[in-house]
């Protein structure tokens, strides 16, 4: 099954320097765009993290610090990749919890002005352990009958969540549409405000915390009554979106902008 796009899509895949969202850095990024029309577009590209390679992450992706020395970093490629994906839905594999995210931090970190909240975000993961349950590899076997050779490769695992998604439509017609919105939706746990999921939005549209001690408070009455909470979070090890978001919250619910 084809997908039925209103705006273009881009697949997505990040290989890092390790799984701490907060503070590790992409070293390979492959995207496949696709296009109402069904067009395709490719590109990989390796970047230098501007940190070491943990030998334990560089077994699971082949990537280690000599491989990336000469690559341009992510600062020096951030404004190309931003005007590739201007205007696309965003998809991946376990993508909203992690690939998400950190894109987000290395955007901010390079001073790239890039409102990714306005795309809709579609998991493939989420859909296929809230139907299936399983691994990328053992998706691409189950959907598409085929082994997934390269596995932790970004290119590879890219094309492969592309092939799985329109299987995936194939097999679940009562389950899925295909929608870009409500696959959103659908790949969606909570409804988050922030990309790290520390922010969400309650059964009445109220942000609300998602973590702590103040877990399912509302952010307006908490910054009201302990003020000291937001430094502690600007403070604290937490990514620069839930920072900003947290502040743009302060800053509207204290009158500066609206």
């Amino acid at each position: 099954m084809n997908l039925n796009l209103k705006n273009p899509i881009v697949f997505f895949d990040l290989e890092t320097t390790g799984v701490n969202i907060n503070t590790d850095r992409i070293v390979e990024i492959c995207y496949l765009k696709v296009y109402p029309n069904g067009n395709e577009e490719s590109k990989t590209m390796r970047i230098n993290p501007e940190m070491h390679i943990p030998e334990s992450s560089s077994a699971i992706h082949g990537i280690y610090d000599k491989d990336v020395e000469n690559c341009p970093t992510f600062k020096e490629v951030a404004k190309d990749i931003a005007k590739d994906i201007e205007g696309c839905d965003l998809a991946g594999f376990n993508s909203n919890r992690f690939d998400i995210p950190v894109l987000a931090e290395e955007f901010l970190r390079a001073d790239v002005d890039i409102d990714m909240m306005k795309r809709k975000f579609i998991d493939v993961q989420v859909i296929y352990h809230k139907l299936e349950q399983r691994t990328l590899s053992a998706a691409y076997k189950f959907y598409c009958k085929k082994d997934l050779d390269d596995a932790h490769t970004a290119e590879a695992d890219t094309k492969a969540t592309y092939e799985v998604l329109k299987a995936q439509l194939d097999m679940y017609p009562e389950d899925l549409k295909n929608d870009m919105a409500f696959l959103a939706d659908y790949s969606s746990f909570n409804r988050n405000v922030d990309f790290a999921g520390r922010i969400v939005y309650d059964n009445n549209d109220v942000e609300v915390f998602n973590f702590g001690k103040y877990k399912g408070a509302s952010v307006k009455e908490v910054l009201q009554r302990d003020p000291g909470y937001y430094g502690w979070i600007l403070n604290g090890d937490f990514t620069l979106n839930t920072k900003n978001v947290l502040t743009k919250i302060r800053l509207r619910e204290s009158g500066m902008i609206k």
